[in-house]
């Protein structure tokens, strides 16, 4: 069964990885063309321009379509791998109702609470000598933001055995929380953004950032939650 519900992860991670495509190239492209054109306003005269290995064009189309395509499959597959894990172990919650819910819990704990210690940020943010620190960071941040989370669905399972289930899922949500504020206090603080650099295409291509994310995980899960339910059925009936 786990086999067929990695295939389905995969389709419909890859039909989703789609749609978020289509949206990232209607409304956060324009913003990285904007932000390009200001990073060229800004460079200084005679200074040599980076050389460029695949054109905008191919970034914004073919490249854009293709990343996303492998990465809505690898995630659809965890998906389902998730899924099969927590299917019959949280009470009674239907497949559809499981793989949305599953897929929102994932958007919160990788995409959300990451990007709200390491915001996305266009070209021309950023310094060209802190790449490596800054990748390192916001992985870093996506891995302990996991492991915050599935501590926290540790607590919820020891405290459901006293308490009743709605006590149980703050004390799990509010665990998450602290631990998670923790790491974002620890790892290392990045404010690179220049100063005359303009707010509103700052938070206009952050907010199509993490709108074709949030797209992305509602369309997967909603999508496999339909495939998986077929494969459920069959087992059961």
């Amino acid at each position: 069964m786990v086999g067929r519900l990695l295939w389905r992860g995969m389709l419909a991670g890859l039909i989703a990885a789609c749609v978020a495509a289509v949206f990232a190239l209607l409304f956060a492209e324009p913003q990285i063309d904007r932000a390009i054109a200001v990073e060229a306003a800004h460079r200084m005269p005679g200074m040599a321009q980076e050389m460029e290995w695949v054109s905008r064009g191919v970034q914004k189309t073919a490249g854009l379509f293709t990343a996303l395509a492998v990465y809505g499959a690898g995630v659809g597959g965890l998906l389902a791998l998730a899924f099969a894990y927590a299917y019959g172990r949280i009470g009674q919650v239907g497949p559809r109702t499981l793989a949305l819910l599953l897929a929102v819990l994932a958007f919160v704990v990788i995409v959300l609470v990451p990007a709200i210690k390491y915001p996305p940020t266009p070209p021309a943010v950023g310094q060209h000598e802190t790449v490596k620190l800054r990748t390192a960071a916001f992985f870093a941040m996506i891995a302990l933001s996991l492991v915050a989370a599935m501590v926290a669905a540790q607590v919820r399972r020891a405290v459901a055995v006293r308490w009743n289930p709605v006590d149980a899922l703050v004390a799990a949500v509010a665990c998450y929380a602290l631990l998670a504020s923790g790491v974002a206090l620890l790892l290392p603080v990045v404010d690179e953004v220049p100063g005359d650099f303009g707010a509103t295409l700052l938070w206009n291509f952050r907010l199509a950032s993490l709108g074709a994310q949030a797209l992305f995980w509602i369309v997967a899960g909603w999508l496999f939650g339909r495939f998986a339910l077929p494969v459920l059925r069959e087992r059961h009936g």
